[in-house]
Parts: C-alpha cells; structure tokens; sequence
C-alpha cells in the first residue's frame, strides 16, 4: 500500500504556472501514477497519468500541451498557462503497474487505487 501527498497548489493569476508534486510513502517505480482534479460541484476528471517506466503520458484535451507530467522519485505536473477553468482540486493517484487495464482505462477514476488528498489550484482572471 502507498500513501500519497501532494503539494505545489496556490493561488495564481490566468497564464500563469504552477508545480505540482506527489511524494508517496514508499518507491513509486512499481506504480502507473496519473493526476485527477474536482471542481467544485463537479465530478473528478483525469488530468494526465504516466506509466511505471515513465512512458506513454497521457493528457485530457483539456489540458493537453499546457501541463506535462513527469515522475523521478515523485510525480510532478507541470501546469503553463492557466486558465481560470483549471481551478479545482488536484488529486495523485497511483494503481500497480501490474494492472494492465491501465494502458485502456487511465482516465478512469475507478482504475485507480490510491489517491492523495488533494491540493488546491485556483487561478484568478
């Protein structure tokens, strides 16, 4: 089992960038590691995952050539010209890299079994 947090969350003004980064409670190289987000009211949506040997990032449109996802020994997104639609609360995950179904259903919330509690991203327009 992982535990995760993340950190990097704040309060910026639109176009500008933020850093988020997840550490875990043990190595995360036997883990597919992606990132979430929930506005309020609304339900979580996927960000962008990477898998264990750090190939294969994936985007939502979304935010696609905007954010880019990155893992050493933690996971970091890099969030560029932020939009006021980006504000929510952005959540790490993590599923076994042993889980297949990874490669077909990484923007599933339910693919995923450990999370982080989240932090929070608003941007101001």
């Amino acid at each position: 089992q992982v535990q995760l947090v993340e950190s990097g969350g704040g309060l910026v003004q639109a176009g500008g960038s933020l850093r988020l980064s997840c550490t875990a409670s043990g190595p995360i190289r036997d883990y597919h590691m992606g990132w979430f987000r929930q506005a309020l009211g609304k339900e979580r949506e996927f960000v962008a995952s990477i898998s264990w040997s750090g190939g294969s990032p994936s985007y939502s449109d979304s935010v696609k050539g905007r954010f880019i996802i990155s893992r050493g020994d933690m996971v970091y997104l890099q969030m560029n010209s932020l939009k006021p639609e980006d504000t929510a609360k952005y959540f790490c995950a993590a599923v076994p890299s042993s889980r297949n179904s990874y490669y077909t259903h990484y923007d599933h919330s339910s693919l995923w079994d450990y999370w982080g509690q989240g932090t929070q991203v608003t941007v101001s327009s």
